[in-house]
């Protein structure tokens, strides 16, 4: 079978080019002297700000001068995964691989979120066959790992009035909202205490939930391993005396957690009784969940004796805050069939050294006022319960924009190159839409870009057919605008 054909051939050029400057999140200074000297080289007016970001502006094509600016912005940076160690992405470049219709690396993340985006915008602005108005490209620094470059960038530094930003995965859709965040964070203090003789130890674990995505994966009614647990804890405090020595559960703040596990004594007498109440709630659970969890795994099982414990009020405190806190989907969107506003209760942990339970919890919305919210109901909650409660500062979200000119050309311009309407949506994950909006008010935006799978990972992979439909509705969005 022959190797498909890289098309259109100057963005391939370009993200061949791209993959051979190194570019880990937070060290781009390569990418970035990369870029300055693209656009010098191109006789451009080419600057970086005090962040890195990069601005590369174009004239418009001769008779298109009185077209508004257009900004196309990518992020320069990409997830370094490596199958294995010896791979060196501070030096090395990536080696990519065809199969099919699919590029993907060797053994690699193969970055193109957002080096096929980086490539694109490096097309446009060495092309001299395409018609467009004034052009600014943007290129951000740091996106994976904290939006350093779009929180830094100051307003003035972009002045088009069109945004495409060129940062989504799935062809075909046009993402015109994003929800903003920000992470809470409640500890209790807890009094190491002695553990009263005649109790039996148990050691309880849920494992191999599904987890996923904290953002896109929330309203998948996906379960969550902190709240079973929590939940199981709480029937059982209010049949039996319940002391609670160790809690290790979830993980990341932004991922719903998908194990966990809790290590509790009970009164000696009671040590049938919690099996089989253990037993019934799992046959619960398992038909509450039978379509997303089909590989859940729970267990019960006697374990070592302690010493200590977390003291009795504290540990009663907690349980009741967990079972109580908001987790999940909150508010849906009123115009578009998307989650609006969510919180993730991400990870319980127990902290001996510092004698404290840490728990930490992320909140999301596409509108500012809902997030803060979400993020009040989360924190009052807890505070209620005695803890001490940390709220971060959080990143803002993109609303939809009913009257987007923007969005409207490029509708018309995707259903007269293909034959079929896009589908407009919203993402409930962050985007750098969300901070430019708080920056730039008035800016009209959408995002768009090729089929993208795995990313993050290196079984990321590029559907090669879908950069050639993305980049004739990027120019024909551009001469139409």
């Amino acid at each position: 079978m022959s190797q498909i054909e890289l098309k259109p051939a100057s963005v391939f050029e370009c993200f061949a080019e791209v993959n051979r400057i190194p570019r880990p999140s937070k060290k781009e200074d390569k990418m970035i002297e990369f870029l300055m000297q693209y656009g010098m080289k191109l006789g451009l007016d080419t600057q970086r700000d005090e962040c890195g970001n990069v601005i590369i502006r174009k004239p418009a094509t001769k008779g298109m001068e009185d077209k508004p600016t257009v900004i196309l912005q990518s992020h320069m940076d990409m997830v370094c995964e490596p199958s294995d160690g010896s791979f060196d992405f501070e030096h090395n470049a990536i080696e990519t691989v065809i199969e099919g219709e699919w590029m993907r690396a060797n053994g690699t993340t193969l970055g193109a979120d957002d080096g096929i985006g980086v490539a694109m915008q490096m097309a446009v602005l060495s092309a001299n066959d395409i018609e467009h108005g004034p052009i600014e490209c943007v290129f951000t620094r740091d996106e994976e790992t904290g939006l350093t470059g779009a929180f830094g960038m100051q307003p003035g530094f972009m002045s088009g009035q069109y945004l495409i930003n060129l940062d989504s995965e799935d062809e075909g859709q046009i993402f015109v909202s994003c929800a903003g965040g920000c992470r809470t964070q409640a500890i209790f203090d807890y009094k190491p205490v002695p553990v009263p003789s005649g109790v039996f130890f148990a050691k309880i674990s849920i494992e191999k939930l599904t987890g996923g995505h904290s953002g896109d994966d929330i309203e998948k009614k996906r379960a969550n391993a902190n709240k079973l647990l929590m939940r199981f804890l709480y029937q059982t405090m209010k049949k039996t005396e319940l002391h609670l020595i160790d809690v290790q559960s979830g993980g990341l703040h932004n991922a719903i957690p998908a194990s966990g596990s809790v290590v509790v004594a009970v009164p000696w007498a009671w040590k049938e009784q919690l099996t089989i109440d253990w037993n019934i709630f799992v046959s619960d659970v398992e038909q509450e969940y039978e379509a997303t969890e089909p590989n859940a795994r729970f267990d019960l099982q006697s374990t070592d004796a302690q010493e200590t414990m977390i003291d009795d009020d504290t540990a009663r405190r907690l349980i009741m805050a967990c079972q109580a806190v908001d987790n999940g989907v909150y508010a849906m969107c009123q115009r578009i069939d998307l989650v609006e506003t969510s919180s993730n209760l991400a990870s319980i942990h127990m902290v001996p050294e510092k004698q404290e339970i840490q728990i930490n919890s992320s909140q999301r919305s596409s509108i500012l006022s809902a997030r803060y919210n979400m993020a009040n109901t989360i924190e009052a909650c807890f505070e209620l319960a005695g803890a001490r409660v940390d709220v971060g500062e959080g990143y803002p979200g993109w609303a939809m924009n009913p009257n987007s000119r923007l969005l409207q050309v490029a509708k018309e311009q995707y259903t007269k190159l293909f034959g079929k309407e896009p589908i407009v949506r919203g993402i409930h994950a962050g985007l750098e839409c969300g901070l430019f909006s708080e920056k730039y008010p008035g800016l009209d935006m959408v995002s768009f870009g090729p089929t993208l799978r795995g990313v993050h990972s290196v079984t990321e992979k590029l559907h090669i057919p879908t950069v050639q439909m993305v980049w004739d509705h990027l120019l024909a969005v551009l001469k139409e605008i």
